[in-house]
């Protein structure tokens, strides 16, 4: 079966993550594999080529060997085959020039893409984003949040489309967040200009600009400087946004499956909340945001009390 290079990022990812001895999201993971024979045959060929990897790190003396008795496994070889599956998922996903241009993450996973021209793109759990080879100094953001730490081309300004919307640099750090329906884009260094061609807005450091998916109609409202790309750090701040934003943010960066009752979606949540802790103890969320927090199954039901 010849195996396509999208489904073998996501492989690589979701074998990284079930390695881990903390990982409890099994029933995602279940999810994922389901959905068709292909994720099912790439991730037995990711873990395949990490175990042959580990494996060849535990050869033992010629002296050693036993033929009639297999040798027993190294306490290491656990932490031998962790070190291959994330070797292997960086050769196989972190490769911008390869011919596949499209990236991919799962919930709780970050994963940053140098360009030749010496920019970064950081991207947050579950997001999309197309890196065209073929079209210089330009991306597509599909869904999901990334961070652009641009290094500035005057002559030659980067471009990121989010749905008809274009995003262009003007020497720039800036974040963009698709959320259901609107995008946020807030900068910290240089400026963005949103949509040149007809809105022709333009975005300053410590000010983040939100526009309607639908209609393009935006909004400038000004955001601390630390803000913008903080969860990288690990944090996210709400300011009066619907609990089902609140949920959907909160379960990309933590990798926690919360979402919002269907009767409470737009509650309106201000607030700041520190990603390490809700790994620990998911119910915590709780009290830090003033709601009620329900437990079914691996999934997490916030609600308006």
């Amino acid at each position: 079966m010849a195996l396509d290079r999208n489904i073998l990022d996501e492989a690589a990812a979701w074998a990284v993550r079930t390695s881990e001895p903390e990982f409890e999201d099994w029933s995602r993971f279940t999810d994922w594999l389901e959905q068709s024979p292909e994720h099912a045959a790439a991730y037995d060929h990711v873990m395949l080529a990490a175990e042959e990897g580990a494996a060849m790190l535990e050869v033992q003396p010629a002296n050693d060997i036993d033929e009639e008795r297999p040798a027993p496994r190294r306490p290491w070889f656990a932490p031998a085959l962790a070190a291959c599956l994330a070797l292997v998922a960086a050769l196989w996903v972190w490769q911008v020039n390869d011919a596949t241009s499209v990236y991919r993450t799962v919930p709780g996973e970050t994963r940053q893409i140098a360009l030749e021209d010496g920019s970064v793109i950081v991207m947050a759990g579950d997001t999309e984003l197309i890196v065209d080879p073929d079209r210089d100094r330009y991306a597509r953001l599909e869904r999901g949040r990334a961070l652009f730490e641009i290094r500035h081309d005057e002559s030659n300004p980067f471009r990121v489309d989010v749905g008809s919307a274009t995003l262009v640099d003007a020497g720039t750090v800036f974040d963009v967040s698709i959320r259901r329906s609107e995008v946020g884009v807030g900068v910290s260094e240089g400026a963005v200009i949103y949509n040149p061609a007809r809105q022709n807005a333009r975005i300053e450091p410590g000010h983040i600009l939100t526009f309607d998916r639908a209609s393009a109609t935006y909004e400038l409202a000004s955001i601390p400087l630390d803000q913008v790309g903080e969860w990288r750090e690990g944090r996210l701040t709400f300011l009066r946004a619907p609990l089902a934003d609140v949920a959907a943010d909160i379960a990309r960066a933590s990798g926690i499956d919360y979402r919002a009752s269907e009767t409470s979606g737009e509650w309106p949540i201000s607030g700041s909340i520190a990603l390490d802790p809700l790994r620990r103890d998911p119910a915590s969320l709780g009290p830090l945001l003033g709601v009620s927090v329900e437990r079914r199954g691996e999934t997490w039901i916030l609600a308006s009390r």
